[in-house]
């Protein structure tokens, strides 16, 4: 593996989108070893000259240049931070110059945009979407289910709750999600409260043997965590879930964001990106 490259992503806002972009591209290289740093809200010259003079300290201490991810609007800003003697991917510059040419019209140039509580109405919505998610985790109330736009059903400790906290943070969907308990998989039957929203329920289901490991650290020992039990809640939630054509999706070895989006899609659920 070679000497480890420090990467920096710059941004006039919270870094996000620089740290979105730039971390899909450096994932790409698994031999490489990066040391990553995030540097946010350079709305001034005097924190440009600061992003500078750390980004020439990370070249001096790694001996060779780091690679610099830039999302910065303002052009006085842009040219500070092009001052430095690093890789410098600047994305309005990549980006923002063709798109200008190709619409036939000048951009705002407006800082911090893309992840601002500037738009009330977008911000107020994805607001009440987590709201309305933490409020019907794990089947709490079963008030309003109607309301939600998906309802995530699976055996305990499969997945529900981070992913339906991660769609309504990241897409502003009602997400609820309801655990399929020994008493309902048993007879078979969706639990009354979900019957008459079937047709928005998905499921998700896992590896009885990496359901075992989670929920030993919860509860180790017992037999909630036991493989035989964690192999039988499994086989059968899934048995019922496919007789109620309810679609399913193995969460073991994907991401919150690659479940995510593939329930969006699934589901054609609309997103509504902040």
């Amino acid at each position: 593996m070679s000497a480890q490259r420090s990467v920096f992503f710059v941004s006039d806002g919270t870094g996000l989108t620089a740290e979105s972009l730039g971390q899909s591209m450096i994932t790409q290289f698994d031999e490489v070893s990066f040391n990553r740093i995030t540097i946010p809200f350079v709305n001034s010259t005097e924190k440009a000259n600061a992003a500078v003079a750390e980004i020439r300290e990370a070249s001096q201490r790694d001996g060779q240049r780091p690679i610099v991810f830039s999302t910065l609007v303002d052009s006085e800003l842009r040219s500070i931070i092009h001052s430095v003697d690093a890789l410098l991917l600047d994305f309005f510059e990549i980006f923002i110059g063709p798109l200008e040419r190709e619409l036939g019209a000048k951009s705002n140039h407006r800082v911090g945009r893309s992840h601002s509580a500037s738009n009330t109405i977008t911000y107020d919505a994805r607001m009440e979407a987590v709201n309305y998610t933490m409020a019907h985790d794990d089947g709490i109330t079963e008030k309003n289910l109607g309301e939600a736009e998906v309802i995530l059903v699976g055996v305990s400790r499969s997945g529900k709750t981070p992913t339906s906290l991660y769609m309504a943070l990241q897409f502003g969907i009602k997400a609820a999600n309801y655990p399929l308990i020994p008493e309902d998989i048993g007879q078979m039957k969706l639990p009354p409260a979900l019957q008459p929203f079937k047709r928005k329920i998905f499921g998700l289901t896992i590896m009885p043997e990496r359901l075992r490991r989670i929920r030993e650290e919860r509860r180790p020992g017992s037999k909630y965590a036991a493989l035989d039990n964690c192999r039988f809640e499994v086989t059968s939630a899934e048995a019922l879930m496919r007789s109620h054509g309810i679609p399913i999706l193995n969460s073991t070895d994907k991401s919150i964001e690659e479940i995510s989006t593939t329930i969006l899609h699934q589901a054609h659920l609309v997103r509504r990106v902040f």
